[in-house]
This record gives C-alpha cells, structure tokens and sequence, in this order.
C-alpha cells in the first residue's frame, strides 16, 4: 500500500475533528499519526472539556506544568505553590503551543485550582493572584505561534509581552472587555493584528481613542457586536469610524445603543447581511428615539438575510420602510417590543409578505386588523417554517379566526407554531387546526393565563400528542 503523504493525511484528519473519538482512535496508529493528530486535537480540546471538572483540573494542570522553570520559581519565591504532583513526568508535547483560543475561562480555571484553599481576599492575594494571571498569560504568548481568537479581559498588558507580534498576528477574533484593559495597549494591539473578522467589544460608554483607531486600522472587519452602558458622552468618533468600515461589515449587532451612538452610520454599511439592535435601557430620550428611527428608515440593506430588533419602542414603520429595500434574501426575522401599540403592525407584515419570499423565521406581532395580512404571508412565503404571532391587545378576541388561517393557508414545510396572546379558542376549530398537520410532525405553543383554566384545550393537545401529530407543547405540561 503506497503511504499517503503529509499534507494527505493532515486534510483526513482535520474532516475528522467532528468526530473525536475516530480521530483520538488515529493517535495510536504510529508515531508519525500521533504527531500530527495531537496538535489537532489539542487546538480544540480547551473549547470541548471546559464544562467537566475533572477535565478542567487536567487541562489546568497540563498548562502549569508547561510554564517555564523561570516562572515556576518565580511564583514559589512569591508562595504561590503549583499542583503539579500528578504531572511529574514530563510531558510528550508541548501541548500549549497548538493552542488556537485563548479564553479568560481557561486562565480563571488555572487560578481558582491554584488557589482554590486559600481565602480569597486582601491585598496579598490580589498581587499573587496578579503575577500568577501574569505568567500564565507570558505562557500562552511565548509558545502559541498563530492565536485565531482572543477574549481580552484583564489589565495584562497582553501586546507587550515577549512573543506578542508572532502570537497575535493572525488573530481572527477579538473579543474586548473595555473595563478590564489599558486602553493605551490598544494602540499596541492594532500594530500587531490588522487583519481581524470579529470585533466584540463590551461595556462601551464614550469613545476611546485606542478602540476606534484599533478599528480604523482593519482591512476586512465582517462581524462587529458593541455592548454600551450608560453613556458618559455621546460616542461620536466611533459613529464615524464605523462609517468608514461600511464596505466591509457583513454583520453588526448593537446592545443598548440608542443615544449612547449616533445611528448615522447605518446607512453607510451597504453590504449588511446580519442586523441585531436589543436595546433594554429605557433612559434615552424621545429625541434619541426618533434619531434612531429616522437612520433605520433611511438606511438600505439590498442583501439583508437576517433581522432581529428587540426594544422598547414602535418602530413597525421604519422596518417595513427598511424590508422593502431589501433583495428577498432575508430568512429570519425577530421583533420584541415592550410597547402595548399594535400601529403598523400589518404594514409590516404586508412588506413581509410582498418583498421576503424566501423567509423561513418570523417572529412579530399583529393586531386585531392584521389577520389579512398573515393570510397573505402564508400564502406568499411558502418557506416558512417557525412562526411566532404575539398580540399587542389583549382584549381583541381573534383566536378561531387565526386558528382558520392557519389550517387553511399554512404552507406544507411550517411545522413549528407559537401564540401569544389573551384569545380563545373553540374546539372545533382547534381540532380542524390540528387535523391538518396530519402526515406532518407540528410544534405547537400557546402562551396566555386563559389556557391554564381551560381543561378541555389541553386535553385536545394531549390528544393529538398521543397520536405523534403534535410532537411538542407547552400545554403537555400543564395539569388542570
């Protein structure tokens, strides 16, 4: 049998990292599978076994027992004693080195076994604390050649440390906890890594010059998520540069962002594909509000493939102005508002239903007037396969009604179905409902208090469930 190369067995191998137990079972063939299945696995191992505790403990003490002989005295002339009984051979690999994450979890998890004795507060024990996290991390920078994702949440001057330029340099991910660093090792940072995808960065409240130049300096910046607090000043510096990245940014996600940023940029980022705005903080203003309306409405997203806005405030209008821009593409869409105003509601759902064909997630609400406009949506968008209708009245009793829509215009592929909202529901009509998914397999939820008195709709669901034409509902639960 002739040998497969190298670079042959390297491309097996990485199909196989799905499948762990294949690919460990591949380790043990020879030596030279073992040298090229180890970096493999060990690139993932940190992500898989972080949530079991005796795989943490393992891999907590495989990276102390990597740490130089320079560090490890170090930490003992400061009383900082390792757990390293169970590791005195040494190790086969050098197993920090085919790291490819580096993730605050996997230092926090070293630290707490480190110190997991001792009483955990004053002075001393937040300097040994320090110069443990210290050394950990010069670990990781000096032995990892190509780090692909990073979660920057410590006061380390991580940029400085010896191996830095080489360790960083391919980053891909970047996810920043503001509050923790320096924001002058920003700066360091964006000499070293200009070519990242993702940017995280959470706990904004004014623009930091470090950040925005870290942005600026990005050749293909795709994936953007801004998490702000309450605002110090008005983020102005960083609206602009996100503006200047619009030919890049496929998909941007903004918590709490009105009036902590002008939404001005939006209209500069023409290739969108993502848009993710949850906005929870009621303190902005009404002229806030409307600022971020007016941007939304004025933006155009041609390839938009996904839409999820959460906030307390209408903005029915501006979204169906902002649809019906848009190419068809768009597959999912989720909207969640704390506002008790149905207005617009089925101008948005008649956008829907006109300009997104191909949408297969829809998550909205409707009004008691609104029922045309979800005969139409079934009708048109053959597609859909997860439905979610929420009222914005309560007391518009619509329940059989829509209940007809659904039996009489549900495309064949939507099989997952959840109501929210006060209305009733005749027997007849529910068991018409539920007589249409047979051959089918249906998801099936009702969220509002009248059901949990209502005996006799439970048992229909009950019913339907026993026969396998309901295959999940939250009335299955429910004993009355």
């Amino acid at each position: 049998m002739e040998k497969l190369n190298i670079d042959c067995l390297v491309l097996i191998f990485d199909e196989l990292l799905d499948d762990s137990n294949s690919l460990y079972s591949c380790l043990l063939v020879n030596r030279e599978w073992c040298n090229l299945v180890v970096p493999i696995l060990w690139a993932e191992y940190p992500h898989y076994y972080l949530r079991m505790k005796i795989a943490k403990e393992k891999l907590s003490n495989v990276i102390l027992s990597c740490l130089p002989t320079s560090s490890k005295q170090l930490l003992f002339d400061n009383n900082i004693k390792l757990p390293l009984t169970n590791l005195s051979i040494p190790l086969t690999f050098n197993y920090v080195s085919f790291f490819k994450d580096l993730k605050v979890k996997t230092i926090y998890n070293i630290i707490n076994l480190v110190f997991k004795k001792e009483i955990l507060i004053g002075v001393n024990y937040s300097k040994r604390r320090n110069l443990l996290e210290q050394e950990i991390y010069k670990l990781y920078i000096s032995q990892c050649k190509s780090i692909k994702s990073l979660e920057w949440k410590t006061s380390q001057s991580l940029p400085s440390f010896p191996g830095a330029l080489t360790c960083f340099s391919q980053l891909y991910s970047l996810d920043i906890g503001i509050d923790y660093i320096n924001p002058d090792n920003l700066y360091d940072m964006a000499q070293i890594c200009k070519d990242l995808n993702e940017l995280f960065v959470y706990n904004i409240s004014q623009d930091i010059l470090g950040l925005i130049y870290l942005i600026d300096v990005q050749k293909n910046l795709k994936n953007v998520s801004f998490d702000f607090k309450t605002k110090k000043k008005m983020c102005k510096e960083l609206s602009i540069t996100l503006a200047r990245k619009g030919g890049t940014i496929n998909n941007l996600t903004l918590y709490n962002s009105i009036g902590v940023i002008s939404h001005s940029f939006l209209t500069s980022l023409i290739n969108l594909k993502d848009l993710t705005i949850d906005h929870d903080n009621d303190c902005a203003s009404y002229e806030e509000v409307k600022e971020f309306q007016k941007h939304l409405a004025n933006s155009k997203f041609s390839d938009l493939q996904s839409l999820e806005i959460a906030a307390d405030l209408l903005c029915f209008k501006e979204l169906a102005m902002l649809v019906e821009k848009t190419k068809g593409n768009l597959s999912s869409i989720f909207i969640y508002t704390f506002s008790k105003s149905s207005e617009n509601t089925g101008m948005f759902l008649k956008t829907i239903s006109n300009h997104c064909p191909k949408i297969e997630y829809l998550s909205t609400y409707i009004g008691p007037k609104d029922l045309i406009y979800v005969k139409s949506l079934l009708m048109n968008c053959r597609n859909l396969i997860n439905l979610c209708l929420r009222s914005l009245n309560e007391n518009d009793d619509i329940g059989d009604e829509l209940l007809d829509i659904l039996t009489n215009f549900s495309p064949k592929v939507l099989t997952d179905i959840t109501i929210y909202g006060g209305w009733k529901y005749s027997i007849d009509v529910l068991e018409k409902f539920f007589e249409s998914y047979r051959g089918r397999k249906l998801r099936f939820f009702i969220y509002y208090n009248y059901i949990e008195y209502n005996i006799h709709i439970v048992d229909v669901v009950k019913k339907y469930y026993s026969e396998g034409i309901i295959i999940g509902s939250n009335l299955l639960h429910y004993s009355v």
